[in-house]
């Protein structure tokens, strides 16, 4: 487990305290929703980044098909 920073944030005052009344740990649904976006973003940059190379060997099994094709029973 990582070491834990303080941070500043601004919320609506309103939002945080319903937040308080039915004990929502903001920290922990921050750091939980942050882990998703960032999960996300690096997907994102990852197809970006080998989106080519997918495409290109999609295109090769389209043309050539698989290694296990004369393998299969199924």
């Amino acid at each position: 487990m990582s070491t834990k920073k303080p941070i500043n944030l601004s919320i609506n005052s309103s939002l945080s305290g319903e937040a308080r009344k039915y004990e929502i740990d903001l920290s922990e649904l921050l750091e939980e929703s942050l882990l998703d976006a960032l999960k996300e973003k690096r997907s994102l940059v990852w197809i970006d980044q080998n989106g080519e190379a997918l495409e290109a060997y999609n295109e090769r099994i389209v043309q050539r098909g698989v290694f296990s094709d004369g393998l299969r029973t199924f």
